[in-house]
């Protein structure tokens, strides 16, 4: 049997572009569902959840194969720290789109579960309440992000550093 090893490093920076910019494309689909009428208004609303559930989806993953890409970082402690940064950014990120897409979802099904429609003025202030919770939560997926990018360059250099270094034995 042959075994292929994995460059978790690569994995994860391909994985990772996928939730950032499927989540922040949300937002586009929320506002043109909330100013549409019939049954636009539910196919962008609709497609704006699927986006939600699949970027948060995708933020699992991206967590997981940046779990597996910590291992082979080279200890050093600028890298260390970042890197937990990183994470703890990450997970918390992946936490918040976790709610945030239970709250869409129940802010869409809402008059199903009340067994009415709701008012304009309310369902529009919910979508606004919900517009400004998904900002926090976008700003909070790009300082991972910008994290992660500051990440790969401090690697970058690092790598660069030490493959430029001459060895023991050489002159």
């Amino acid at each position: 049997m042959v075994h292929l090893p994995i460059d978790w490093n690569g994995v994860h920076r391909l994985v990772v572009y996928f939730p950032i910019i499927i989540l922040l494309a949300v937002p586009v689909l929320v506002i043109a569902g909330a100013a549409a009428s019939g049954a636009g208004k539910g196919l962008f609303l609709g497609s704006a959840l699927t986006l939600m559930v699949l970027g948060t989806g995708m933020t699992y993953l991206a967590v997981a194969t940046g779990e597996s890409a910590m291992k082979f970082t080279p200890p050093a402690p600028a890298v260390t720290a970042l890197l937990e940064e990183h994470r703890s950014l990450a997970e918390a990120t992946r936490e918040l789109f976790s709610v945030l897409t239970l709250a869409f979802a129940a802010l869409l099904l809402a008059h199903g579960l009340l067994r009415r429609e709701l008012d304009s003025w309310v369902r529009t202030s919910l979508f606004a309440a919900f517009l400004l919770f998904y900002g926090t939560g976008a700003l909070l997926l790009v300082n991972t992000a910008l994290k992660g990018g500051r990440l790969v360059q401090l690697l970058g250099a690092r790598r660069a550093v030490t493959r430029n270094l001459p060895s023991k034995g050489k002159r």
